[in-house]
């Protein structure tokens, strides 16, 4: 059973600014009697932007009663600018709280406020309508992904059953559960594959051992032998066995006093700028 507040008792019991406005500046029209929660908010805003009167038709739980009747008593008053930066959050902490469990029913006062500023601005239609871009995920009750990822960003959700209790996905068949915990490994970073980047950050990288290898003897081909042969030396290529590459010395090259530098100095250095950064030459 769930324990109710006695704000949002009396909420339920004595609903302030409930009926209608007909000539209405805005109206916002959210839920479905089919899924059980359905609000109707209607806004008056006066000639200094201030919301001068603003009444809802509910059909839905306490709850749902308790958070149409305090979201009209916290945006009577203020300006549309101050009235829009209203969240759920607002709605249940001016009740004293709301179960979680019924946290959808602030969530669903917010969405009106929203749809009623947005029609009053001539930017929608007073029902809410999705974008086609979004994707439905919960069938049930009509609830699509960037309504789940909106209220799992606001409230910081952390399970599917958090998102049942605020948006209502996921509490009838079930069968979008994966889905949703699709999205909320989505919010948290999670199963997103980062972008490639544009260049490798060296050649050989992403490369497979073969390609690897492959480049290696090239480098030497084109890029050391030459300059060892125009001194009467030559290079073999020996083994590689993950970053170390092993060569030997041929020729004028082989006992030479200065094969240490030429090691280091061309080969290593050649290898390393042409091939990879972490590969160290060993003579043997």
């Amino acid at each position: 059973m769930w324990e109710y507040t006695d704000k949002v008792k009396d909420h339920f019991l004595n609903p302030r600014n409930a009926g209608t406005i007909e000539d209405a500046d805005g109206i916002g029209e959210v839920g479905s009697l089919a899924c059980g929660d359905a609000l109707t908010l209607y806004i008056k805003v006066g000639d200094d932007g201030r919301i001068t009167d603003a009444k809802f038709q509910t059909f839905g739980c306490a709850s749902a009663i308790a958070s149409s009747s305090a979201l009209t008593e916290l945006i009577i008053g203020k300006t549309v600018e101050e009235a829009e930066k209203i969240t759920n959050k607002d709605i249940a902490q001016y009740l004293g709280g709301l179960p979680r469990e019924k946290m959808h029913c602030s969530v669903m006062g917010q969405e009106a406020l929203e749809q009623a500023i947005k029609n009053m601005r001539g930017e929608a239609p007073s029902k809410a309508e999705h974008s086609h871009e979004g994707e439905l995920i919960c069938e049930c009750f009509g609830v699509f992904d960037e309504e789940i990822l909106q209220a799992i960003k606001e409230n910081d959700l952390k399970t599917v059953e958090d998102v049942t209790n605020f948006t209502k996905a996921g509490g009838g068949c079930g069968k979008c559960i994966p889905d949703i915990e699709r999205l909320l490994a989505e919010a948290r970073g999670e199963g997103v594959c980062p972008a490639p980047s544009a260049e490798p950050a060296f050649p050989a990288q992403g490369m497979t051992n073969i390609q690897r290898m492959h480049l290696i003897e090239r480098v030497i081909d084109e890029d050391v032998r030459p300059k060892l042969k125009a001194d009467g030396g030559n290079i073999e290529l020996v083994d590689i066995d993950r970053d170390i590459v092993v060569i030997r010395f041929l020729g004028m090259c082989s006992g030479c006093p200065s094969s240490r530098a030429t090691l280091e100095g061309l080969v290593e250095t050649a290898l390393r700028e042409k091939v990879d950064p972490g590969l160290k030459v060993r003579e043997g």
